[in-house]
């Protein structure tokens, strides 16, 4: 059966996907059936000096869940969907905008072309390896509360001690913190009337103060980062709208690290701001998609993270 797709006549976004989206295998049948996603995957390992490729392709789980070796296997995969999508699509489907969840932001400002696939990918090695330094210093937690107010959950992070991580959608926002002091935040929001909480299992704190060290080091990184002019518009995490200024670009990037992601502001900002109709989700999973059908229902969304994926998108 053939996916939706999207129109030619759509304004269309592309969308990557974050950490928590991988599994192992992913990428594989692209790179075995696409030269564009192939040569993708041949440049980040020869870049990273250990081949992302084999752990994207044969894991085992627990190193693809390590966010040394997380971050630069998601962006490289979400790169490699987005470069197997233009290859065969390109000539009849354009993003005019593009957006990320989290470390998926650093694979929207390369399909910008603010900065080229490889400079992109050190810095997301980068950034996964500072992470992970910091969730092994302390250990760390977090919860997805659905059902309740943003307010509300704001106020019991502040009384905990701990921080909202993601504005997902309506209904939908992740805590953050030690693991304690989470555990005490959802007995809170239970009793407040929280719909559910549900603790996630991740590797530590993220989008949280406990990150604060591994923003603060990402920063003169990203500050000796070549860039250029961007084709087209990126939301950022960090304030949930657009940035043409590459110095605040870089300043939203390394903020976003222990700063909150308000990824339902960033799809709000490009439906407003940029007549955004359709989504197109690039790299493993359909987290992304299923979180615009609860922001916007009436916007025409689908995914590109395998061969199959690919070969059933109807260009219509």
């Amino acid at each position: 059966m053939k996916k939706k797709g999207v129109s030619l006549t759509m304004k269309t976004a592309f969308i990557f996907a974050g950490q928590g989206a991988q599994t192992v295998g992913m990428g594989k049948s692209l790179y075995d059936n696409s030269a564009a996603a192939k040569q993708i995957f041949d440049e980040a390992d020869s870049i990273l000096g250990w081949s992302v490729s084999d752990v994207c392709f044969n894991g085992p789980a627990e190193k693809l869940t390590e966010s040394a070796y997380c971050q630069p296997a998601i962006y490289t995969v979400s790169m490699a969907c987005y470069a197997a999508f233009m290859e065969r699509y390109g000539e009849k489907v354009q993003p005019c905008a593009a957006a990320g969840l989290s470390l998926g932001e650093y694979a929207a400002f390369a399909c910008a072309g603010f900065f080229t696939f490889a400079d992109g990918l050190r810095l997301v090695a980068k950034r996964g390896e500072l992470m992970d330094q910091a969730c092994r210093a302390a250990e760390g937690g977090m919860a997805s509360v659905l059902g309740m107010a943003p307010e509300v959950i704001a106020e019991v992070c502040a009384e905990c001690g701990i921080d909202v991580a993601n504005y997902n959608s309506p209904g939908q926002i992740v805590i953050s913190g030690p693991k304690a002091l989470v555990t005490d935040a959802a007995a809170k929001l239970k009793e407040k009337g929280a719909r559910r909480v549900v603790p996630l299992n991740v590797a530590g704190a993220f989008h949280s103060r406990m990150m604060k060290t591994a923003g603060d080091a990402l920063a003169p990184v990203l500050e000796g980062t070549p860039v250029n002019g961007m084709t087209i518009p990126v939301a950022q995490n960090f304030t949930g709208k657009l940035e043409s200024d590459a110095a605040a670009i870089k300043s939203n990037l390394q903020s976003q690290v222990a700063g909150s992601v308000r990824w339902d502001s960033c799809v709000n900002t490009l439906i407003g701001e940029c007549g955004v109709e359709a989504f197109i989700e690039m790299g493993p999973g359909t987290v992304l998609s299923g979180l615009v059908r609860k922001i916007d229902s009436t916007k025409a969304v689908c995914n590109i993270g395998s061969l199959e994926d690919l070969e059933q998108y109807n260009c219509q």
